[in-house]
């Protein structure tokens, strides 16, 4: 059961499109860098396509493009609010060649490295846990102690209290 979800998860991760862009901005954000996609858009009335190219914010995982490079991006891996895309690669480069740059990981090494930090963050709640559980049964037996000796307390004085009787 297992292996046939690990295996349709991976289909369904091949299967985004593939968008075809310019780097427009690089540099300014760590890993992000903004990459416009051509399109069009029809008007109606009158009855004419228009230019309509939309920006988005891509996730570039070691900075290895420049400004001017021509890439392929892929939707769909969500790294923050505003990346929903990220590098796949390099059609034409602009300026540095590709060799002289930092490699482009491939989208396994990226889902990997995705499932990867998934797991750890798991691993250090089910920790987080599992430390407050065991506080809080500090805590229980520390209350039950005080309520032992106030019990005791309270059973010594109502002891010395026949007595003086």
């Amino acid at each position: 059961m297992a292996s046939t979800i690990a295996a349709a998860t991976k289909v369904s991760r091949e299967m985004f499109r593939e968008l075809h862009g310019v780097v427009v901005t690089s540099g300014l954000i760590d890993k992000t860098v903004k990459v416009r996609v051509g399109g069009q858009k029809f008007n109606k009335f009158l009855q004419k396509h228009f230019d309509d190219p939309k920006q988005y914010l891509v996730h570039d995982p070691n900075n290895s493009l420049r400004a001017g490079d021509v890439v392929a991006i892929m939707p769909g891996f969500i790294t923050s609010k505003s990346k929903r895309h990220v590098v796949k690669h390099i059609i034409a480069p602009a300026g540095t060649p590709i060799d002289e740059r930092p490699p482009i990981p491939s989208l396994d090494e990226l889902w990997d490295a995705k499932d990867a930090a998934k797991a750890a963050k798991k691993e250090r709640k089910v920790l987080r846990e599992k430390i407050q559980a065991a506080e809080e049964a500090i805590e229980l037996a520390e209350r039950m102690a005080r309520h032992a000796v106030r019990e005791i307390a309270m059973r010594e004085k109502i002891i010395s209290l026949q007595k003086v009787d």
